[in-house]
């Protein structure tokens, strides 16, 4: 049993040490990995999962799709991350306006047949509506004549008979439309001879690397591998120990961190939070832009205290993103966010004409956004040129970590 347990805890990524130390220590994403763990290692008939990709990095959750599609019992998971779904699912349940459907395959398959019956549906409904229209006209024209009381009786019968086809659930979707940021010099970022550590442990030593407008970095690395320090090194959240950090002429700078999530004002409202940021906007624009990443009608009115964590995630990445930076570093953007705001976002992003610096673990993002690759491994730092969809073709590998 402890073999396996070893097994378990070493594919979610947890060293030795860590396997051996004591669990109340443990931050609250590895606290979830030993409970994700025991559950694997119970090897029960039946597994319920909520978001297991939240808080795992890409390596743990390759490994954890590997594990499950080998697990022979029943799985009904949720989960946000459309590769995860695409790779281990063979049925999708939606829950919408309270009634449930079924659909069989992945989530792609899942999309297009929705796409495909939401279109067929419109089209049963546009025909109903035409018949309908004549039916209408007909019964109109002919209603005060004797002549055609029989023929206007059975059709007024048969309109009361005629199930109504109703018309497919409008998705509703807003688009954020980017303002174009003010154009930065030609050098974003760059770093020269950077060292970095904590404690004994060195994390950079000489490292150097230039960041320029338009370019889409990728940062990759196993755990401890110094992704989210490099992050805070650029935006200037922590100084390095010895070399430079400069940020190039006009670069205007916007960064979303898991703790930026803890500065809102619990007291405020979604809208309050918005408008004290921007005080010279009009409240049409402000509302806008908060029906864009989720807040519609009354949840403009939700204090800040009461937002779940992917509420307040698009609450944050609304703040940043309104009056917008042409620099935009992210430290794992999607983690809490929906489907329908992660595509969101990944369009809009997609037609943003600055630089982008960001971590994520989650394969969608990463292959529509990246056109530089920055690996972080223990023999050295790596970089490509081209997205995360090249460096996978070039390397083999979906991850540094699975990399012999």
């Amino acid at each position: 049993l402890e073999g396996r347990a070893r097994e378990i805890l070493a594919g979610l990524g947890f060293t030795e040490e860590m396997m051996d130390g004591d669990v109340g220590a443990l931050s609250g994403g590895w606290k979830m990995r030993v409970a994700l763990s025991r559950i694997l290692l119970m090897r029960p008939d039946a597994m319920f999962l909520d978001e297991p990709s939240n808080h795992l990095d890409l390596e743990s959750l390759i490994w954890l799709e590997g594990f499950l599609k080998g697990y022979e019992g029943g799985l009904l998971m949720t989960s946000h991350d459309r590769e995860f779904m695409n790779r281990i699912v063979t049925k999708v349940v939606e829950i919408d306006g309270g009634s449930l459907t079924t659909y069989s395959g992945n989530y792609d398959f899942y999309e297009g047949q929705r796409a495909q019956n939401e279109a067929q549906q419109q089209a049963q409904y546009e025909r109903q509506q035409a018949m309908l229209a004549k039916e209408i006209k007909f019964i109109e024209r002919f209603k005060a004549r004797a002549s055609h009381a029989a023929q206007v009786q059975s059709r007024v019968k048969k309109l009361e008979k005629i199930e109504k086809v109703e018309p497919p659930k409008r998705r509703s979707t807003v688009l954020f439309e980017f303002q174009p940021p003010p154009r930065s010099g030609d050098d974003v970022v760059n770093l020269k001879n950077v060292y970095k550590g904590y404690g004994k442990r060195t994390i950079y030593e000489g490292l150097d690397f230039l960041v320029r407008r338009a370019e889409r970095w990728a940062v990759m690395g196993v755990n401890g591998a110094g992704k989210s320090t490099l992050l805070k090194l650029v935006t200037g959240t922590t100084q390095p120990d010895d070399g430079t950090v400069a940020l190039g002429g006009s670069v205007k700078m916007g960064y979303f961190a898991q703790h930026a999530m803890d500065l809102l004002d619990g007291e405020k409202t979604v809208f309050e939070q918005l408008s004290d940021s921007f005080p010279r906007a009009g409240q049409g624009s402000l509302r806008a832009l908060a029906g864009c990443f989720g807040f519609s009608g009354d949840e403009v009115d939700k204090k800040c205290r009461v937002l779940s964590g992917g509420e307040k995630a698009r609450l944050v990445m609304a703040q940043m993103l309104y009056d917008p930076p042409n620099f935009l570093v992210l430290d794992e953007p999607t983690n809490h966010l929906d489907m329908g705001t992660k595509e969101m976002l990944i369009t809009a992003l997609s037609r943003y004409e600055g630089t982008m610096l960001f971590v994520s673990h989650d394969r969608h993002f990463l292959g529509a956004l990246s056109n530089r690759i920055l690996e972080l491994t223990p023999d050295g730092i790596h970089k490509y040129g081209g997205g995360y969809t090249e460096y996978v073709a070039r390397t083999g590998q979906e991850a540094p970590g699975l990399r012999s």
